[in-house]
């Protein structure tokens, strides 16, 4: 409990600056829906864009005009920034204790390396939902306040349990590159790049059905924001994967952390 509380308190900080920011940024963006939905011109600038630009910028085929169309091209984003947050708390729980120079201290207490991950990857839980959470309850107020159209409250929730399963994945992606490798410090660096890699996979099978196979590299491509808009719900085989990828990420640290030398 200790650990946990420690993790809890050494990631406040992060976790305020993080929850203003995702609120920020869906205040932000929900004011230009007015623009979008009220601006019959704009609606045919962007029926007239080509579809690779339409991709690249998140609006695929969806009608932004559209309360539900709007958000899912907003979603891209949110869920972008959840992952890159939960990803980087998966690499730092592990890493830092390395980094800080604090290994020695959390060692010599009398709990075992499992107890200690177990309290980390708690601690860890606890921020993702809260800013999962944030980011929920910061867009229904949003979207209650601008919608003039279809009830789409069912919709957001779906959206944001698909959005806590992807950081849930990267989490715990995050903690066992960490583990895994030799040099923890710079665990960091390379999960948000590999993070970045899956984004642009996502990207790419936007712009063309052919190569739609590179997917499973992508937890962003796993739930089709599609789907959702058109009122369907999450598919459970998709959740199983994503249980087995988090099942096989958490293994991983679990182990290779047990065995770890350890630096002080």
């Amino acid at each position: 409990m200790n650990i946990f509380l420690r993790e809890l308190k050494a990631n406040l900080k992060a976790l305020i600056i993080w929850s203003v920011c995702m609120v920020l940024l869906i205040m932000g963006s929900m004011e230009e829906f007015t623009a979008y939905s009220s601006s019959v011109g704009g609606s045919n600038v962007f029926d007239k864009m080509p579809y690779s630009i339409k991709a690249l910028m998140g609006m695929g085929s969806f009608d932004i005009t559209t309360m539900a169309g709007y958000f899912a091209m907003l979603f891209v984003y949110i869920e972008l920034a959840s992952a890159i947050h939960a990803v980087l708390l998966g690499s730092g729980i592990i890493a830092k204790e390395e980094r800080d120079k604090t290994t020695e201290f959390l060692m010599v207490k009398p709990v075992s390396r499992i107890n200690v991950i177990t309290s980390k990857f708690f601690a860890a839980l606890v921020n993702v939902l809260i800013i999962n959470l944030v980011s929920f309850v910061s867009s229904l107020m949003m979207v209650n306040a601008y919608n003039k159209g279809e009830y789409v409250t069912k919709k957001i929730v779906i959206f944001f349990v698909s959005m806590f399963i992807v950081q849930i994945v990267f989490l715990s992606l995050g903690a066992a590159l960490a583990s895994v490798m030799k040099k923890p410090k710079v665990s960091g660096a390379w999960s948000a790049g590999i993070l970045m890699g899956s984004f642009i996979i996502a990207k790419i099978t936007d712009l063309t059905d052919k190569v739609n196979v590179i997917n499973v590299f992508s937890p962003f491509k796993y739930f089709s924001y599609k789907d959702i808009v058109d009122g369907k719900s999450i598919d459970v085989s998709i959740v199983v994967l994503c249980i087995v990828l988090v099942i096989i990420f958490v293994s991983s640290t679990y182990l290779f952390y047990k065995n770890r030398d350890l630096k002080v």
